[in-house]
């Protein structure tokens, strides 16, 4: 099957959102593109099997929702990381365990277990 859609984040510094997404997260970098200054414009970041390409622009918009098999050590590395919890840690009627944050630019992340 080849992919299609890719979930896509803007930052002001997407170097500090790497460091960020890494280390909270847990993401690791596949790829990231610098212009002439060095600075990373692009980046494509691995979450499992599937790519979040993140690039310069105005935080916010839509939000991105990441499945993880333990959501509650997600959430306490992610807190302790600094991410804003904006939802608790909640059981939905679905059958998903999941929390709602946000990154140091204010972009929303939900993380569950539900797996679509």
């Amino acid at each position: 099957m080849t992919r299609t859609v890719y979930a896509l984040a803007r930052y002001q510094d997407c170097q500090a959102a790497i460091d960020f997404l890494t280390g909270a997260f847990g993401f690791g970098v596949r790829e990231t593109s610098k212009d002439d200054a060095g600075v990373v414009n692009h980046a494509e970041l691995l979450v499992g099997d599937d790519i979040i390409m993140i690039g310069q622009g105005r935080p916010g918009g839509p939000g991105i929702y990441v499945a993880v098999d333990d959501v509650d050590a997600h959430h306490d590395r992610a807190k302790a990381a600094g991410a804003s919890i904006t939802m608790a840690l909640v059981d939905q009627p679905y059958g998903s365990r999941e929390y709602g944050c946000a990154d140091p630019e204010g972009n929303p992340w939900f993380f569950g277990t539900y797996r679509p």
